[in-house]
């Protein structure tokens, strides 16, 4: 089944791309991401209510400009902006790091449950009335209770991937179960706040959340790249790997804590946001080809440009305002979810035939 899950993740096409053709494709794609995402950002702080030219909001943006300009820049739009910039950049990386290291197109932090872990730490946290600055810390913690979970009732019988995922889909079950029994249990003037874990949502940010879990994210994403080689080795099989001197089990384990430790952090920020982690690592396969440190860097730039726009799209293009920016990326990704479950079935008994 393992050969069957590792064909579905590398597409034909970018099995036989020769590398420096591939190469030169992740670059270019990386560099359009990026312009994408610098003029989404700058979209992201010129309009609203008080719409701005963008020349004068980039400028406000460095404090620079009307002090009216400049407050509304500063303190309201721009750590919206970075907030979602740095979740979507944090989840997709996460879900591409479980993606390969299970080789599985459903393994995600959403699927997994380790989202629903992080919501539940931090609503945890909104529940004894703490401060919000242990939100990241709270959203860790529960992101490692569902990791926990995960690993006794998904290994009883050894790693099967599928199984994993089944398991995952249940204990993301049971601790929404758990964060929505608190919301009811709240009182009213913090059921509001609590709320929005439930669903995903980067309204109302500041400056402490976004620089508290936006730097640590930002540093579980530098440990991610430094495990790429890591990740590579494995890549080859168990004894491939073993044979040259990569103690694979220490490997998975590294790479597994750096995935939960960005999908809980990126939850920290925007909730338990759906359909990031599970969709963009398969986009950028399908148009990056196999996986590189280059292409691991196009996951994080697409993830952020999909949030990004997800968000602009509840602020600005539908008629019901206030929406949380995981309604829209949940809409996208149910869908998804069930080609690929589909498709992995189909695979599956194509293999047993």
């Amino acid at each position: 089944m393992n050969n069957v899950v590792r064909t579905e993740l590398r597409p034909v096409a970018a099995q036989k791309a020769k590398p420096g053709r591939a190469m030169r494709r992740t670059l270019l794609l990386s560099i359009a991401a990026l312009g994408t995402l610098l003029g989404l950002v700058t979209l992201s702080v010129a309009v609203g209510e008080m719409p701005l030219p963008a020349g004068s909001a980039l400028q406000a943006l460095i404090g620079l400009g009307d002090p009216g300009d400049v407050l509304v820049v500063q303190q309201f739009r721009a750590p919206r902006t970075v907030a979602a910039v740095v979740a979507g950049a944090g989840l997709a990386v996460a879900g591409g790091l479980l993606q390969r290291l299970f080789r599985n197109p459903l393994a995600s932090p959403d699927v997994m449950g380790v989202t629903g872990g992080a919501s539940f730490g931090a609503v945890a946290v909104l529940a004894t009335g703490a401060s919000q600055a242990a939100i990241p810390l709270a959203a860790l913690g529960g992101g490692l209770l569902a990791a926990v979970l995960l690993g006794v009732f998904g290994w009883r019988s050894g790693v099967n991937p599928t199984r994993l995922v089944l398991v995952g889909l249940a204990v993301q079950a049971g601790l929404t179960a758990a964060v929505n029994f608190m919301v009811v249990r709240f009182p009213a003037e913090l059921a509001g706040s609590a709320l929005q874990w439930t669903t995903g949502s980067v309204y109302g940010r500041t400056w402490t959340e976004v620089w508290g879990a936006g730097a640590a994210v930002l540093l579980a994403m530098a440990f991610a790249f430094l495990l790429h080689r890591r990740l590579a080795v494995l890549d080859l099989g168990d004894d491939s790997a073993g044979s040259l001197g990569l103690n694979t089990d220490a490997a998975r384990l590294q790479v597994l804590v750096v995935a939960i430790a960005l999908a809980s952090l990126a939850a920290a920020l925007a909730g338990p946001v759906a359909f990031v982690a599970l969709a963009v690592p398969h986009m950028v396969r399908f148009l990056a080809g196999p996986p590189t440190v280059g292409t691991l860097a196009l996951t994080g730039l697409a993830g952020a440009v999909l949030l990004l726009t997800s968000d602009l799209t509840v602020q600005h293009l539908l008629p019901i305002s206030g929406l949380p920016v995981g309604v829209v990326t949940a809409t996208l990704g149910a869908p998804w979810l069930l080609v690929l479950m589909i498709r992995q079935s189909s695979s599956v008994h194509r293999s047993v035939r």
